[in-house]
């Protein structure tokens, strides 16, 4: 069978993937977008189980995502995602496109992935992998950098989470659209009511474990309108989890 190095697959919203104001939230794409990325990995010959066994295993690192009209309970969304190379020798970059059947875009994301050894937590380098991704030409969905976040000072908590049974996945850490979760959640119902999230960075910088307690923390930048910068804060671990700016519109 021809590899297909572009994957298209059609997804329908849940009610309960939408928020009070009936629009598809924000970490319900970010576990389609995870879906569909496992789906073409398998078809591409990189199943869970064939990496586990090659002590292989991509984890997410980076992602900044930008929302259009999102759409609601039972509203048909295509979603294409594919691999576009390899980025500083170490990332492993995915694109993902999601939009109605009419064309009009719902969101478009740039990701970026680093291959470990999930046995040792062990960074490995992309030659580990015996069969090489394709890179589509660096076709791109959204052609904007993923670089390191910088944080203002004085962040304020907003809240403290525990890493729980629910947010625990199949490699036993938080998985990746709970920490959207927690961002979505540092800002009150009024802020939700009043705009919309436009866009969303996060950088996944260490591993949360089953009963490990997050600080979250938000607050706006400096000298850009809509722009707030969050963080998580490892309390049970001392160091950081995530780093995230977002813009509101």
């Amino acid at each position: 069978m021809e590899r297909q190095t572009i994957w298209t697959e059609e997804v329908t919203v849940k009610s309960y993937e939408t928020d009070f104001q009936m629009r598809w939230k924000p970490a319900a794409i970010f576990q389609v977008m995870q879906e569909a990325a496992a789906h073409h990995a398998d078809h591409l010959g990189y199943s869970y189980e064939a990496m586990m066994q090659a002590q292989r295993i991509w984890v997410l690192s980076r992602v900044k995502i930008r929302f259009f009209e999102l759409p609601g309970h039972e509203e048909p969304v295509l979603l294409r995602t594919w691999p576009k190379g390899i980025q500083q020798k170490l990332f492993f970059m995915r694109d993902f496109e999601l939009a109605r059947p009419d064309g009009s875009r719902v969101a478009a994301a740039t990701s970026a992935w680093i291959l470990i050894n999930p046995a040792a937590r062990r960074m490995l380098l992309p030659q580990a992998l015996a069969v090489p991704v394709p890179d589509n030409g660096g076709l791109s969905a959204l052609d904007e950098p993923l670089e390191r976040v910088s944080l203002p000072a004085g962040l304020t908590e907003r809240f403290r989470a525990r890493a729980a049974y629910s947010a625990i996945d199949q490699m036993g850490h938080v998985n990746n659209a709970r920490y959207v979760e927690w961002v979505a959640d540092a800002f009150p119902f009024e802020q939700h009511s009043a705009a919309r999230l436009d866009w969303l960075q996060i950088n996944y910088v260490g591993e949360v474990k089953p009963g490990e307690e997050i600080s979250i923390s938000a607050g706006p930048t400096a000298g850009e309108d809509g722009v707030w910068a969050i963080q998580g804060v490892n309390l049970s671990n001392p160091g950081l989890a995530f780093e995230a700016v977002a813009g509101w519109k």
